[in-house]
């Protein structure tokens, strides 16, 4: 029976467990919004779920929109010949290591397109294969997303009772006292790290990836996700802002231009150093190492999303294992203790 009951629920897995972290951390949220309108508690999840929707969905179909309408017009304008390819910069043969050869290809491309891909099918395909697959794996994360979030409002609707469930299926498998402790302690750690890492993750990626596209930096879509999957992995920001910082002054902007936008990109990248000790300062002991296992290990398991949920089940798994151990050892000692007491007597 438990076999065919994880059979049946594997493929829900997933958007499960993100909404499961997105209501345990937007509980205060919904909490906050009882307290200042009077809301019920259905209708302050409506609203959270509601507004986690259109300032995902929106922006989400309007990038899309503009995507696929520019996908389009560049076929449209390379079916007729009409594509043109500008010119290197003579900057571009300094970059470290692949300089020479990127500006090599790029003048051949310039000069005749057609024959370039033509020469190089085999390399162009497999690039729009993966190019495919990226952007359909994360449509497909947006979606879940979406999905999450909605599924998640539902959960706050119903909070308290599926919280009386938990405590009790926490105290069947140890006490009365350890089961309640060990549940306080696992929705505390989801919460701390869903914030404290993986929002202000978010944040600062979100930072760093509106000042990249300002800038005028060729990629800021792939920078920033790059800049997002560092900052949940505990790796400084600001490498990815060094990177930008030199594609920028390879660039032909004016000095001026690149100087202010190279101190906003490393000031942003910089946001996670400022917050993250204000709020993983409140007691969580998760060391950085079981973040970043879980990050790592759920991105390969799950993708983007997985990478969220990895990072917040491994912390909280990690905590209730040592609160257990630590448990176990002390009623162990006091075990020995009587024993030893009740020899001498």
């Amino acid at each position: 029976m438990v076999l065919v009951c994880c059979w049946a629920f594997l493929p829900f897995l997933p958007i499960l467990l993100w909404a499961l972290v997105l209501a345990i951390a937007l509980y205060p949220v919904r909490l906050f919004l009882q307290a200042k309108t009077g809301l019920s508690s259905a209708r302050a999840s409506t609203l959270i779920a509601l507004l986690g929707v259109l300032l995902l969905g929106v922006p989400t179909a309007m990038v899309g929109n503009s995507f696929a309408i520019n996908i389009m017009e560049g076929y449209e304008v390379y079916q007729s010949g009409k594509l043109v390819i500008p010119e290197p910069v003579e900057s571009v043969k300094d970059w470290p290591l692949i300089g020479s050869n990127v500006y090599s290809l790029w003048q051949e491309a310039t000069r005749d397109l057609a024959s370039f891909i033509e020469a190089r099918q085999l390399q162009v395909k497999g690039l729009l294969g993966w190019f495919v697959d990226a952007a359909s794996g994360a449509a497909k994360s947006v979606f879940l997303l979406i999905g999450a979030i909605i599924i998640a409002g539902i959960m706050l609707a119903w909070a308290q009772p599926a919280t009386d469930s938990i405590r009790k299926i926490f105290i069947s498998f140890t006490s009365e006292k350890s089961g309640a402790e060990l549940h306080t302690l696992t929705t505390a750690t989801i919460r701390q790290v869903a914030i404290g890492i993986i929002g202000i993750a978010f944040l600062t990626a979100a930072v760093f990836g509106v000042t990249v596209s300002l800038s005028g930096v060729p990629a800021a879509p792939l920078l920033t996700i790059i800049a997002l999957i560092f900052a949940i992995c505990q790796v400084p920001v600001t490498i990815v802002a060094l990177v930008a910082a030199a594609l920028l002054w390879s660039g032909e902007a004016s000095a001026v231009h690149n100087t202010i936008f190279t101190i906003l990109m490393i000031a942003a990248s910089l946001i996670d150093n400022f917050l993250k000790p204000l709020v993983l300062g409140r007691g969580l002991e998760v060391p950085m190492p079981v973040v970043l296992i879980g990050a790592l290990g759920g991105m390969m398991s799950g993708g983007i999303l997985g990478m969220f949920i990895g990072a917040a089940f491994l912390s909280a798994g990690y905590q209730v294992f040592m609160a257990w151990v630590e448990g176990a050892f002390d009623d162990a000692v006091s075990q020995a203790e009587k024993v030893s007491s009740d020899s001498a007597d």
